[in-house]
């Protein structure tokens, strides 16, 4: 069974109770509490939909399949193959329906923020974070976003040290957080002249974006040092030139932000404040993973930990995903944004595992 609780009566009473709200002649006194409110009116509407469709398609297969075995005409008569043709139908978008319930979490629909850090290596590690992010970037575009750099460190030779992504879109987080963790590159160095194999590593964090309903990160100013700076875009990557850059560092937990690309110095904070509550959001979800998994008892590494996807450009070609072994030989579609594959398999990985508790 999947792991993620659903009941449509349920929803439909959420439903039923969120239209009510957004009935209130003062909703739009607050815009952004109502666009919220509306949000998640559209949100339940699409799933109570789609599932009251499918309880009407399995009633009407029913009804198909009680008039086929009544047909007496031959042994497999026409109902019966239209029957039978209903039920796989139906079935291959139960399957759809049961992965899209993964994505279900209180956070999943959010949009997303990604870090992409070199990790040892030097010039080749930070390489191997320019080729990620421009992954990243063909996989939102693919998908109708419009990604925002908010800040990027290029590298002393080549490449990107860090860069932080911003992408909005539908369920991009419970997407997106599939990613986390160190992806691993093994080529042939374009910047060694002996033409040696090179293995490189990169870490890519996942967090959701905040929304105005989520639970009230609280941040007290005495815990932040607030750094402005001057910074300019990199090659190609359409970074703002602005002197107007924020860096936050939140004492407590050395966790650092900043933000380049906006106009103004208050839109950069604001930003910048934003993203650090993601981080601190996520930094919370993470322990309360590592707590449900020792309880488990699940070892889980700290820190860097394993690799989860391993990059193979030399002495074959292949993509493997170290968590759902799903793998392909195609690495320049891959590198060109096709996650779809890894991101299905890792969604699938997750029906079937015991419920949280």
């Amino acid at each position: 069974m999947c792991r993620c609780d659903f009941d449509l009566p349920d929803l439909t009473l959420q439903l039923a109770e969120l239209r009510e709200q957004s009935a209130a002649p003062d909703l739009w006194n607050d815009t952004k509490s109502a666009q919220t409110l509306m949000k998640r009116v559209a949100k339940l509407e699409g799933v109570t939909g789609t599932w009251a469709k499918m309880e009407s398609d399995l009633e009407d297969a029913e009804a198909l399949l009680a008039l086929a075995a009544e047909e007496a005409e031959a042994e497999r008569g026409p109902l019966l193959e239209e029957a039978e043709t209903d039920v796989a139908r139906l079935e291959a978008r139960f399957a759809e329906l049961e992965l899209e319930l993964t994505l279900s979490g209180p956070y999943d629909d959010h949009g997303a923020v990604l870090n992409i850090h070199a990790g040892a290596g030097g010039t080749e590690a930070q390489d191997w974070v320019e080729m990620l992010l421009r992954m990243y970037l063909r996989w939102a575009e693919s998908h109708k976003m419009k990604p925002e750099i908010l800040s990027l460190t290029g590298g002393e030779e080549a490449g990107i040290k860090s860069v932080s992504l911003r992408m909005d879109g539908e369920n991009v987080y419970g997407r997106m957080r599939s990613e986390r963790g160190v992806h691993r590159l093994v080529r042939i160095s374009p910047f060694d002249s002996a033409h040696a194999r090179h293995t490189s590593f990169a870490l890519v964090e996942v967090m959701p974006e905040i929304e105005e309903s989520d639970p009230e990160i609280v941040i007290k100013s005495d815990d932040l040092r607030i750094d402005t700076y001057n910074a300019s875009g990199h090659g190609g990557q359409n970074v703002q030139k602005n002197d107007t850059a924020v860096r936050i560092t939140h004492l407590p937990t050395g966790i650092v932000v900043a933000c380049q690309n906006e106009r103004s110095q208050n839109q950069n904070r604001e930003m910048a404040m934003a993203v650090l509550k993601s981080r601190l959001l996520e930094r919370e979800l993470e322990q309360r993973e590592l707590e449900r998994l020792a309880l488990r008892g699940v070892h889980v590494e700290a820190g860097w930990g394993n690799q989860i996807r391993s990059y193979v450009l030399q002495p074959y070609r292949m993509v493997k995903d170290l968590r759902t072994d799903a793998e392909t030989s195609d690495t320049t579609a891959v590198l060109d944004g096709d996650l779809d594959q890894f991101i299905t398999a890792y969604l699938r990985a997750q029906v079937g595992q015991e419920p949280e508790g």
